[in-house]
């Protein structure tokens, strides 16, 4: 389980409501890129049994990511979801667009946090105290919280487009660049879903709808 250090130490100067924000897939070769925040109780980061499980979600499989979303939805005081689809990422850039999602999520709590605890990433466009910290979802259990929750929210996401487009086999590698995705890119050329700017595209043709 992540600890609730951080939190703890933003509480004790007067910062009660703490938003972990996460993203999930910055790397991808295709679909959005997805952030969450998540405020937790402050009086429930004493009961590590009850905060028992929610980790990192690249440390958990799909069925455990699955339930811990659904806990933490319960448990939480306040989630958010932001996203930014892949013709904007190709536009402004992956940097700008996992910005964009993460102040997306932050503005769509329904609670005003008194701070953030962001993995790696500074939002300067928020009049928030924040405190950035570098494998924050694998320390701050706000934060592996909010990496649960987008992680659930983008491959569901994912999989319905799967549903939509079967081509590709979305489902399987939800747009990661595995050997798989290459195959279906080297036979169907690229579809709407994909960032055209990155690097495995470049070179493609967009797929025939016919």
């Amino acid at each position: 389980m992540a600890g609730t250090c951080e939190e703890k130490i933003l509480q004790a100067a007067g910062y009660r409501l703490v938003a972990g924000v996460d993203e999930v897939g910055r790397g991808c070769w295709a679909g959005p890129v997805v952030a969450a925040a998540v405020i937790l109780p402050p009086d429930i980061l004493d009961d590590l049994a009850l905060l028992r499980g929610i980790d990192d979600s690249k440390t958990l499989g799909a069925a455990a990511r699955a339930r811990q979303a659904a806990r933490i939805r319960q448990l939480a005081l306040a989630v958010g979801v932001g996203a930014v689809p892949a013709h904007l990422i190709d536009l402004f850039g992956i940097a700008t667009a996992t910005r964009w999602a993460m102040i997306q999520a932050v503005l769509a709590l329904p609670v005003i946090p008194d701070a953030l605890l962001i993995d790696w990433v500074r939002l300067p466009e928020l009049p928030l105290p924040q405190h950035s910290l570098p494998r924050a979802d694998a320390v701050s259990v706000s934060v592996a919280a909010a990496s649960i929750i987008a992680k659930v929210q983008r491959d569901s996401l994912m999989i319905a487009w799967g549903r939509y487009d079967p081509r590709y086999q979305w489902a399987a590698h939800k747009g990661y660049g595995t050997a798989a995705h290459q195959r279906a890119l080297d036979q169907h050329g690229i579809s709407a879903l994909h960032r055209r700017s990155f690097k495995p595209m470049l070179s493609l043709q967009p797929a025939s709808h016919s």
